[in-house]
């Protein structure tokens, strides 16, 4: 996209989960926030745990930005979840514990409007955007107000609601996701619908929770990711040259659903021949199980785990791989693939969910989902190709860093929620970016083009 900016648009953005220095949505809350402060007037409505890492990044607090304190709320849901615990008290279900981050959000966004409400009212801002909490499940009470008030409200990006694929019967079970057998109810809290009807623009951020909106209010939304990349940190390496074995990288939680299991299962012979090696990047509760599969299957010698590492550290492992793998079945918005990506890797993912969405036709490969035996002969068969022939990974992984830098940067991210404030404020026609990003459409018969080469080939500019 095109670099613009707006500066006369006044935007009150509510960011309970918005931090610096943390993972995960706190992290995706402050990079779409930062980048909207770059193209338009933004200020921050936040977390009060939030204040010191806003700070350090050089916000000040009362000009940038706002802290809400809902400690008592926060501690009474403390207290709770701490009685939900079980043999394994460091894990619940997310479902669990997202039910009960909206009971603390809704006293959050109590306490924002009576700090701002006024100021709404007399029209200090011309658009409030609620950009955290992602989750679909949690209602806005201040969208119904602001809709009184004659302000625009934008709701966004969701994402969440993909079902739990039915080809894991097990898998819900073993995550301890209780609770998501009855997730549904939740359009049955006060405020879901009436949310979606006071909101004039809703930001959906996967095709799974775009396909879950009521028809009323397919009309004001709008397709954007929430997730994005810094190519400053991911800066694409220049690899001398691709020989065997291929490096592949798996990153992410050791829990079932990541698909560990079904990619080692996936290499092991390719490994024994010497064509690959494998670097798991992460920690979780089945690290012992997956360790005990690497030793039975014959293969430890070409694998490591190399748990948690920082960002930067990361990167540069990364740098050294050639194909990011990752059999994840049920994976909303997959930031890692696109890290990856961003790092010119390969990658082979399952079409369910953010991955499948992220990686295109000339990008990589995205596998449809199916039975777990299914999953180990197609990841292997991707893999063992792209053994035979290295030199796609050269094209693949350019590719795949040119569709990053286009449509996943978070400036890029930025302009098009700036674009969707312009068409709230009728400055402009309805943005439509396509679902997902369209020029290089998933779903092309997975193949790796040319002959395997006899020499080792070049990689990378």
């Amino acid at each position: 996209m095109s670099d613009c900016s707006d500066e006369s648009i006044k935007v009150l953005l509510i960011a309970e989960l918005c931090n610096p220095a943390w993972s995960s949505v706190p992290l995706v809350g402050w990079n779409i926030a930062a980048a909207l402060r770059a193209k338009t007037q933004v200020h921050i409505v936040t977390h009060v745990r939030n204040r010191a890492d806003l700070v350090a990044a050089g916000l000040v607090e009362d000009r940038d930005f706002t802290t809400i304190d809902t400690a008592r709320m926060d501690d009474a849901i403390a207290r709770m979840l701490a009685r939900l615990g079980s043999s394994n008290a460091s894990f619940k279900g997310l479902t669990t514990q997202m039910a009960a981050f909206a009971f603390s959000y809704q006293y959050f966004e109590k306490l924002v409007w009576k700090r701002f409400g006024t100021q709404i009212q007399q029209g200090a801002y011309d658009i409030v955007h609620r950009l955290t909490p992602l989750s679909p499940t949690v209602p806005s009470s201040i969208a119904k107000r602001c809709r009184k008030s004659g302000v625009p409200f934008v709701l966004g990006p969701l994402n969440g609601g993909l079902p739990w694929p039915k080809e894991f019967p097990g898998l819900r079970a073993r995550e301890r996701e209780w609770l998501s057998y009855v997730r549904e109810a939740y359009k049955l809290v006060p405020g879901y619908r009436s949310t979606r009807s006071d909101a004039s623009a809703i930001i959906v951020a996967s095709e799974a929770t775009a396909s879950q909106l009521a028809a009323p209010y397919r009309d004001k939304s709008v397709y954007i990711p929430e997730n994005g990349v810094d190519l400053a940190r991911f800066a694409a390496p220049t690899r001398v040259r691709t020989e065997l074995p291929l490096k592949i990288a798996f990153v992410g939680r050791l829990v079932p659903y990541k698909g560990a299991d079904i990619l080692i299962d996936a290499i092991a012979p390719l490994a024994k021949a010497g064509k690959v090696t494998l670097t798991v990047f992460g920690d979780g509760f089945e690290l012992p199980a997956l360790q005990k599969q690497v030793d039975e299957l014959g293969i430890a010698p070409h694998v490591e785990f190399a748990g948690w590492i920082s960002q930067a550290a990361l990167a540069e492992r990364l740098a050294e791989c050639h194909i990011f793998a990752f059999p994840s079945v049920r994976e909303f918005g997959g930031a890692v693939v696109l890290e990856a990506m961003a790092q010119g890797l390969v990658p082979v993912v399952v079409k369910y969910g953010g991955p499948g969405e992220h990686v295109s036709a000339s990008t990589g490969f995205a596998l449809p989902l199916q039975e777990r035996e299914g999953l180990v002969a197609d990841f292997r068969r991707v893999i063992s190709d792209l053994a035979a022939n290295p030199g796609a990974i050269a094209s693949m992984g350019r590719a795949a860093r040119e569709r990053v830098s286009r449509h996943f940067t978070w400036a890029a991210k930025a302009e098009q929620i700036l674009a969707v404030y312009q068409w709230v404020l009728k400055k402009s026609d309805k943005p439509d970016f396509g679902m997902p990003f369209a020029e290089d459409a998933v779903g092309a018969e997975v193949r790796v083009p040319g002959p395997a080469p006899s020499t080792p080939v070049e990689v990378g500019e």
